[in-house]
């Protein structure tokens, strides 16, 4: 599994995954899918949906703490300044330390960089918000993500998917 690989997929997550629509309705039944996989499989996961100006959809499964709030909202955050999933931000600029750099001007008490804040882009409007998960291992974070779009899109999700970590 490389690096390099993984950014190439993810880039085409981004591309393949746009919603023709995206109001109310759908971020109910986005968070709604993750909830019930969530619950079904003991995922101690936060769900936040969201556009840029308000909440649509929020939900902390068994076993989540605030701490997961807390990092959904900072890549929420990271999502809104990159317009790009936080799992690609963290592959490509390779920070161990989950922190921009200094001269980005991002603080580190509103941003980070973890897998699982993923754009909400609509056909013709482009990113109007983004659906954050918290709890897993980053990865798996973006991959529940992934998933519940390609599963409402229609999508296969086996031909998106990250390949198995080795």
């Amino acid at each position: 599994m490389a690096v390099e690989d993984d950014i190439r997929k993810v880039s085409e997550q981004e591309a393949a995954l746009i919603l023709p629509r995206f109001d109310e309705g759908v971020a109910f039944d986005l968070g709604s899918a993750i909830r019930a996989r969530g619950l079904a499989e003991g995922m101690p996961i936060v769900i936040d949906i969201r556009t840029w100006d308000r909440p649509l959809f929020y939900a902390a499964l068994p076993g989540s703490t605030a701490d997961n709030a807390n990092w959904a909202r900072r890549k929420r955050n990271v999502v809104q300044n990159f317009l790009r999933s936080t799992y690609r931000l963290v592959l490509e600029l390779q920070r161990p330390d989950r922190t921009f750099k200094p001269g980005a001007g991002l603080d580190p008490a509103d941003h980070v960089l973890a897998g699982g804040g993923f754009p909400v882009t609509v056909r013709g409007a482009g990113v109007v918000g983004v659906i954050a998960v918290s709890g897993l291992p980053e990865r798996q974070d973006h991959a529940v993500v992934v998933e519940a779009l390609c599963s409402y899109l229609g999508h296969d999700h086996g031909a998106l998917a990250l390949a198995a970590e080795e």
